[in-house]
């Protein structure tokens, strides 16, 4: 599986050569196509050729594309991820809803159980034990909403009680974004490469919101992210790159320890099935490596 994450910060032509994406500046650098995971795009002062852009996508590489301020504002999504794309979009679209209901419900169950482990590290173990009744009930589509009250007292326990998650200029909150931004960009290219629509949601359903199925398989994977920001030194610099090297960690997937990365590209399938199929418990289950937690 390809593993590189590649990052263009400052002016350059971006075009492809036997195989290599060329990056030219004052300089040439090569990365081999097959290496590369994501292609990251900072700077407004990259040119990219088409030559690039089709291979990228040939590859199955996450090309996303930051805005003035250097946050992602996009990205590309192939028109077909698979041979059988038709096929895979037939099954999506006859997804039925009490399978919706059960598999949300057991997201957000996933969701809330690694956002308790985390608070359980950092000695917060009253708002964990919360959220541990919290998870166990959770119902069908999470009608009472477990989800949203497990949220006001995570962040408000795990970053003080003043933190509003809504408020953009909390430093924290840039970095939280960013990090939930590539997260979303991984999912996405998953379910893409399987051949479904990453527009088409079973609990997300934003009508201007092309990614309503990545929103949704994403949410246990969160926690991670928060994992990382909460105990690491953030240089503001380079946040952008410390994050990014989280999604090279080591955490439980199913009962197999592996990578971040990794561990998407396995629970994003196991979700396609478990929605194909109908049958929630087909869902792996994500989880932190530490113990204790």
């Amino acid at each position: 599986m390809s593993f590189r994450v590649v990052r263009i910060t400052s002016r350059c032509k971006l075009e492809t050569r036997l195989n290599y994406l060329v990056c030219m500046t004052d300089k040439e650098t090569k990365v081999l196509l097959d290496e590369i995971s994501i292609l990251i795009i900072e700077t407004q002062q990259a040119c990219i050729t088409n030559g690039l852009i089709s291979e990228l996508i040939g590859h199955g590489i996450k090309v996303v594309f930051c805005d003035a301020h250097h946050n992602p504002c996009g990205e590309i999504v192939p028109y077909a991820g698979s041979q059988d794309s038709y096929k895979k979009i037939k099954k999506q679209m006859l997804w039925s809803d009490p399978a919706k209901k059960s598999v949300w419900a057991n997201l957000v169950r996933m969701k809330i159980h690694n956002q308790a482990r985390l608070l359980l590290k950092r000695n917060e173990k009253e708002t964990a034990l919360k959220l541990k009744e919290y998870e166990n009930e959770v119902e069908l589509d999470d009608v009472t909403n477990r989800e949203g009250l497990a949220a006001k007292m995570y962040f408000a326990a795990l970053f003080g009680k003043t933190f509003d998650r809504r408020n953009p200029s909390i430093e924290v909150n840039s970095y939280l974004d960013y990090g939930y931004s590539i997260l979303l960009s991984f999912v996405n290219r998953e379910i893409a490469s399987f051949g479904y629509l990453p527009q088409i949601g079973i609990h997300h359903i934003g009508e201007t919101n092309p990614f309503n199925l990545g929103c949704d398989i994403m949410e246990p994977f969160r926690p991670f992210v928060d994992a990382f920001v909460v105990e690491s030194t953030i240089n503001k610099e380079d946040f952008k790159g410390q994050l990014l090297s989280c999604f090279g960690h080591e955490i439980f997937c199913g009962e197999r320890k592996t990578i971040f990365e990794n561990a998407i590209h396995v629970f994003v399938l196991s979700f396609l099935k478990a929605m194909d199929e109908g049958n929630p418990n087909s869902l792996e289950e994500v989880k932190f490596l530490d113990e204790q937690l």
